[in-house]
């Protein structure tokens, strides 16, 4: 009827509000105990923060004192080597050279870019990055080293050299060379190549040069003839046969013909004077070898016999026609008596030349053509009687060499092969 029960029960008035709680006491410790973590935290906070700088100010933001090239300096710290480099140009040294495989230069700045020594250690290019500027860094910047370009490697023969042994009127290969192995570099911008490492030495030929010594107590000598055949071959080849005497023509493969194979028919020896009478040590290699083996030719297709042996004209034959030249011969003749006849001396003058330089071996040089031989033709009587006076035989080149004895049995026959494992010389 307009009442409410209160709490305890008892009725009381409708729209009167119970009285007020009275607030709870909090004591003022508490609070304070409260805030303390908060403080706390925010003061951990600065410490860290300002442990942060100065780790970060030790560490990456200071200035750090250093020397380049004895120079003291300051940089901030753990900047690199080649920040370093590139913010100072480098300190003006120059950039190294970039050189062909020969040592020739290919661009004045292609080498490397400088040499850096950081704390006494040597640094590479990939090293300049990585090494860091600190406290007391001692650094010293130098010219770049020259650079060489780059290249292709290969193993590939090192041909054999030569060696001329003795001054004698006969030469010979004695030894035959042998290739060896070598490392040859050839440039990719210059295209150049050279030898960098020998592998296997190789074995270098041997020519001797010996004059003939003909064994026993008799005596023998060879006259020679040059320049042939001509029309004077045919009476100097009656001269001989009359007189039962040999002697050793070197004709020139131009000449060769019906006179050639006479030379051989009546028991003389047939050499080569090349083809053309070219003074040999002015030729290229395809020309000397031409002129060896077209007379060769032109001599066997004459005569019938290949000769090996030659007379190089004016006796000019050097290390260096051996060394292209060597497969094809047997052996080059000098001489050791010249009877000057190309001057035209007087017949009497050419028998004087030969009697009186004769010697045990000697070989003496007279011609057959090539000019006017008619005073060859009137001395050889004279000269064939004057030796067998002096108790001389007459024989050929090849005879000498056999007589003699240290001469290899392929050259004496002119039957020389180069071996199969032999090598020219690179000349």
């Amino acid at each position: 009827s307009g009442r409410a029960a209160s709490p305890s029960g008892r009725a009381v008035r409708a729209g009167v509000a119970p009285a007020a709680r009275t607030p709870r006491y909090v004591h003022p410790h508490r609070q304070s105990s409260q805030r303390t973590p908060l403080i706390a935290a925010g003061a951990a906070l600065v410490i860290v923060i300002a442990a942060a700088l100065g780790i970060g100010y030790q560490f990456f933001w200071r200035s750090v004192e250093f020397s380049v090239n004895g120079e003291e300096r300051t940089v901030q710290i753990n900047t690199s080597v080649q920040q370093l480099l590139e913010d100072n140009d480098y300190f003006g040294v120059k950039a190294g050279r970039l050189l062909s495989v020969g040592g020739n230069v290919i661009s004045e700045d292609g080498g490397d870019r400088c040499a850096v020594t950081f704390d006494g250690e040597q640094l590479e290019a990939e090293d300049l990055v990585e090494a860091r500027v600190v406290d007391d860094s001692q650094i010293t910047v130098a010219d770049g080293a020259d650079a060489v370009e780059p290249y292709k490697e290969e193993t590939v023969d090192a041909l054999p050299g030569i060696q001329m042994d003795g001054s004698g009127a006969i030469q010979f290969v004695s030894q035959w060379g042998k290739a060896g192995k070598k490392v040859v570099w050839t440039g990719e911008q210059s295209g150049e190549t050279v030898d960098k490492e020998v592998i296997e030495e190789p074995v270098d030929m041997v020519v001797s040069a010996l004059n003939p010594k003909p064994k026993g107590d008799k005596k023998y000598i060879a006259l020679t003839f040059d320049d042939g055949p001509s029309g004077y071959t045919d009476d100097i080849l009656a001269i001989l046969r009359e007189k039962n005497a040999k002697a050793t023509f070197f004709n020139l493969g131009g000449n060769a013909g019906a006179r050639s194979k006479t030379v051989v028919d009546n028991g003389n020896q047939l050499a080569s004077h090349t083809n053309q009478h070219m003074n040999l040590p002015t030729c290229d290699r395809d020309t000397l070898r031409s002129e060896i083996t077209t007379a060769a030719d032109a001599i066997e297709r004459a005569s019938g016999v290949r000769p090996q042996m030659i007379r190089a004209p004016y006796g000019a034959f050097t290390a260096t026609e051996w060394a292209r030249s060597a497969d094809l011969i047997s052996c080059n003749v000098l001489w050791n008596i010249d009877t000057l006849d190309w001057k035209l001396p007087g017949a009497s003058s050419i028998t004087n030349n030969v009697l009186t330089n004769a010697y045990n071996g000697a070989i003496a040089l007279m011609h057959d053509g090539g000019g006017n031989r008619s005073q060859d033709v009137e001395a050889l009587p004279a000269i064939i009687d004057g030796l067998r006076a002096d108790g001389y035989e007459l024989v050929t080149v090849s005879d000498l060499m056999e007589l003699d004895g240290r001469f290899p049995e392929d050259v004496v026959n002119g039957a020389v092969e180069m071996p199969e494992d032999a090598a020219l010389p690179a000349l």
